[in-house]
């Protein structure tokens, strides 16, 4: 405690009022105090979300690599909102077509954010309809006709 501080009998009311007041200037407090990343975050606080295949593009990576990391735009069922997702794997992006229907979650960055050298994508495909696309990758199982 400071010298400034009220010491005393009665003095637990003021400090901790006090302490209420300072915990504002801490970011990580406030940010979850007004509930920010769960505003902003598609998937809305949920390890996972289905999405619907929009599209298929090409990120290109930051620097001091150079290459086109393969990714969707996924639309997301539960709310409509749009991301960029990213597809793991050699060949990933031959076994997504537009209109599958695809799991995507977190991609594993620090505090939730993109990781690597993909900027601005901050979530992967586990999933395509219904079936892994780590197995889909590899051969070992084949995608379901509709």
């Amino acid at each position: 405690m400071g010298s400034k501080s009220p010491t005393g009998e009665f003095a637990a009311r003021k400090l901790s009022k006090r302490r209420k007041k300072f915990r504002w200037s801490n970011i990580y407090y406030k940010r979850r105090m007004l509930k920010l990343d769960v505003k902003s975050d598609p998937l809305q606080g949920a390890p996972m979300a289905r999405g619907i295949v929009l599209e298929k593009v090409g990120v290109e990576s930051k620097q001091p690599n150079s290459a086109i990391r393969k990714c969707v735009r996924t639309q997301l069922i539960k709310n409509g909102r749009t991301l960029t997702a990213f597809l793991p794997g050699d060949g990933a992006l031959n076994v997504v077509d537009e209109h599958d229907e695809v799991v995507v979650e977190g991609i594993g960055g620090s505090r939730g954010g993109s990781m690597g050298d993909i900027p601005g994508v901050r979530w992967k495909v586990i999933t395509v309809n219904g079936v892994s696309l780590k197995e889909l990758v590899l051969g070992r199982k084949e995608k379901p006709l509709r």
